[in-house]
């Protein structure tokens, strides 16, 4: 069951409350985000920005984090444009990180429901991201999300020294035309 209330979204996960993502939350957000650096197998970063840089970076009315019923943030979605370009208006690019204590509680899921409803209103049509293959609970999680696997971007950058293939997915809306 989901309510809407006062701009933040209750989901029946866990009491999960999905708000959105603002400098309150800046530092358990990107504590989450160097987890999931430090663990390998989520991005080609090495080190989280700085919340002037994320918040720079990222689209503010599409931006959600999923808190407990005490405000702790246990993860956090968030897409930025994918280029500047008209044909692309309606695609942008997530990225999504829980909290390692949090995982396999639809924490994920919750987040990138709540992304999916926020980027249709807008008029969004796509929304992609890229997933090392390795990241089988990521991949599971997106493809529940209505997401696909496009393509493989072979041997597409260096993380700490090796080549890493890339996933690219994506979620077309069923309801853009």
């Amino acid at each position: 069951m989901r309510e809407r209330n006062g701009g933040s979204v209750r989901s029946g996960v866990l009491s999960t409350l999905i708000v959105p993502l603002s400098a309150e939350h800046a530092g358990p957000m990107l504590a989450i985000y160097q987890a999931g650096i430090d663990e390998g197998n989520a991005t080609f970063e090495t080190v989280a920005p700085s919340w002037e840089a994320f918040d720079a970076a990222k689209l503010p009315e599409h931006r959600f984090a999923a808190v407990d019923e005490d405000g702790a943030v246990l993860g956090w979605v968030a897409a930025s444009r994918v280029s500047d370009r008209c044909a692309y208006a309606g695609v942008v690019e997530h990225s999504v990180y829980v909290h390692p204590a949090a995982r396999g509680r639809g924490v994920a899921s919750a987040l990138l429901k709540g992304l999916v409803e926020s980027t249709e209103a807008a008029g969004i049509w796509t929304i992609q991201s890229g997933i090392f293959p390795e990241n089988t609970a990521s991949l599971a999680v997106h493809e529940r999300a209505g997401f696909r696997v496009i393509g493989t971007r072979q041997r597409i950058g260096r993380h700490h020294g090796l080549w890493r293939d890339v996933l690219l997915v994506e979620r077309r809306s069923p309801v853009i035309d």
